[in-house]
């Protein structure tokens, strides 16, 4: 398989108050959101951490080895059991993501032959580590970087040979940490 989609849900929401992917939105849950906007771009769809909290949702889940050191465990947990040559990975809370854009930044990771990772990147040059497609090559570097105990996905990124992929629409990738950025949805 060439691709597998992933979502991870690790994150304690402590800035939220509570678990910011079982906000309702769009009919369902903000993750049921994220995982059908993945779904349809990498046409399969696991999250990843948090499992006893997301099993009603009928989604498949896998755990992290790594819990508790951010999303580069939930990272490393797609890399390892993906069973693919490119993991898509989406955080939990971006509300903004669309299948179309996904899609299109998975396409990119297909064609970059060379490339450790694809990213979302904002206008400003801001890279979104947490929107983004991973090669299987880069799982061992990913593993040795959370046995050393070093957590920060854009550290891990800073001298890989990774694709921009410039994001459009100012909203798209943008998460939700508070109460006032989900009222910013209109939620």
């Amino acid at each position: 398989m060439r691709a597998a989609g992933f979502v991870l849900t690790g994150g304690r929401s402590s800035r939220l108050g509570r678990d910011k992917a079982l906000l309702p939105f769009a009919g369902a849950t903000l993750v049921e959101w994220v995982a059908g906007q993945v779904r349809q771009a990498a046409g399969t769809v696991r999250l990843v951490g948090a499992t006893e909290r997301y099993s009603h949702l009928g989604i498949p889940l896998m755990e992290e080895r790594y819990p508790g050191c951010g999303p580069l465990s939930g990272i490393e947990a797609a890399l390892r059991e993906g069973g693919s040559e490119w993991s898509l990975v989406a955080a939990c809370d971006l509300p903004g993501l669309e299948a179309a854009f996904l899609k299109d930044l998975l396409d990119a990771a297909l064609d970059a032959a060379e490339a450790d990772a694809v990213v979302a990147c904002e206008m400003g040059g801001r890279l979104e580590p947490l929107c983004a497609a991973y090669h299987a090559k880069l799982h061992a570097a990913v593993e040795a970087a959370l046995a050393e105990g070093r957590f920060a996905v854009h550290k891990l990124l800073e001298n890989r040979n990774i694709v921009r992929f410039p994001v459009a629409a100012g909203r798209l990738v943008s998460n939700i940490n508070t109460a006032e950025e989900w009222r910013a949805w209109g939620q």
